[in-house]
Formats: C-alpha cells, sequence, structure tokens
C-alpha cells in the first residue's frame, strides 16, 4: 500500500511548476492503487479529526459525507448546482466532499500519490471550517484549509496511520505548486500562491491545529 507523511523542514519550496506531459509518453494510472489511496486518505484524515477535533474546540465531531469520485458533471450538485469537471470540492450545504476521477488521475500520474492525500486534507479542511465558531474562520480561508490539512496529515503521521515514503517530499511540493496556480478553480488571488500555500502548510505541519486557528 502506497502511502504519505510529512517531514518537517523540507517542504519550502520556489517558483515549483507541473507541466503536462505529451500524452504518449503518460503512464496509465493504477485506478486500483489511486482508489486505495484516496480511502486511506480519508480514513487517515478523518481519524485524526475524530479524535482532535473534541480535544481542541471541545465539541463533538461528526465528519462528513464522503460523495467520492465523480466523472464530468456526473457528481452530486451542490445547492443546486450541477458539479464541475476536474475540480475537488466541500459542498457545504450537503456537507460532502467529492472530486472527479480525472482530476485525481492527473495529479496522480504526473506527481504521485502525496496529490491525493493532499487534495482530501486541504477539502477536509473546508469541512472543518464549517463546524467552527465564525470567529475562528480566518478570511484567507484557502491558506487556513491548508494549514489545516498540514496538521492532519502530519498528526496522522505521528499516529502511525500513514508512513513516510522516499519522493513524498518532492511530491507534496509539487502538489502545493500545481493547486495554486495550474488549475481553474485555483485562483491565486483566493487561493494563494505556491509559497503562501507552502507556508500555510507548514504553520500546520510544525505548530499543529493552533497555529492555524485565531
Amino acid at each position: 500500500m502506497r502511502v504519505f507523511a510529512l517531514i518537517l523542514g523540507i517542504f519550502f519550496l520556489t517558483g515549483c511548476t507541473v507541466t503536462t506531459p505529451a500524452e504518449p509518453e503518460a503512464p496509465a494510472v493504477d485506478r486500483s492503487a489511486m482508489a486505495t489511496d484516496e480511502r486511506t486518505a480519508v480514513d487517515a484524515v478523518n481519524g485524526f479529526w475524530r479524535t482532535r477535533f473534541p480535544r481542541v474546540f471541545d465539541q463533538p465531531y461528526r465528519g462528513p459525507r464522503v460523495a467520492g469520485a465523480y466523472t464530468g458533471t456526473n457528481g452530486p450538485r451542490c445547492g443546486g448546482q450541477p458539479s464541475v469537471a476536474f475540480n475537488a470540492y466541500y459542498c457545504r450545504p450537503g456537507d460532502y466532499l467529492a472530486w472527479d476521477e480525472e482530476l485525481m488521475a492527473a495529479g496522480y500520474r504526473q506527481i504521485g500519490d502525496a496529490w491525493v492525500y493532499l487534495i482530501i486534507a486541504h477539502e477536509w479542511g473546508h469541512a472543518i471550517q464549517a463546524r467552527l465558531e465564525a470567529d475562528l474562520v480566518s478570511v484567507a480561508a484557502e491558506l487556513q484549509a491548508d494549514c489545516l490539512a498540514g496538521a492532519a496529515l502530519q498528526g496522522a503521521a505521528q499516529d502511525g496511520v500513514i508512513a513516510i515514503e522516499p519522493g513524498d517530499a518532492e511530491e507534496l511540493a509539487q502538489t502545493l505548486a500545481a493547486v495554486a496556480d495550474d488549475y481553474p478553480w485555483t485562483d491565486v488571488s483566493d487561493h494563494g500562491n505556491a509559497e503562501q500555500r507552502t507556508d500555510a502548510f507548514n504553520s500546520g505541519v510544525s505548530g499543529g491545529i493552533p497555529a492555524c486557528i485565531g
């Protein structure tokens, strides 16, 4: 089983970009392995929040529903709006997470399994924001979600739920760069640039949940 974990102090990147290889050279994605990583990521992140959320926020934890993978516009509707192709999102009205399978496959092919873990942990961060008092949610909500993702993945690694693999640091750096500026739903003015997103993620890795709140 391929799993992902974080290593403190090595995720600072500058100018990292992701390019799309020519289609004939693109390796096939092992969809079964990718699905396994998706399930592992969901279990790891949910397990982290199940233990930490009540302790930190002094209230019960109820995880979001995981709608999981969809294709194109065939995903679940959110607040009456259809799903968007090549996207991953947390739907607050429905309290669920969903992601386009082709988006996951593209990142999995180009970057590796760290892509899957970070995307799921980030969207879970938005679900956590929806459970907090308004004054605990940052106006820079996307960067706060990155911070919460760092806290969750580092915590899951410390708990032994996910493990370190060679290359994880590089994959994570590439993922943060890609979601900062390479995909249509990540406008820099909304999500932050690669350096800002990496800094936010690292804050969660090094400082845990308290570093992300307030």
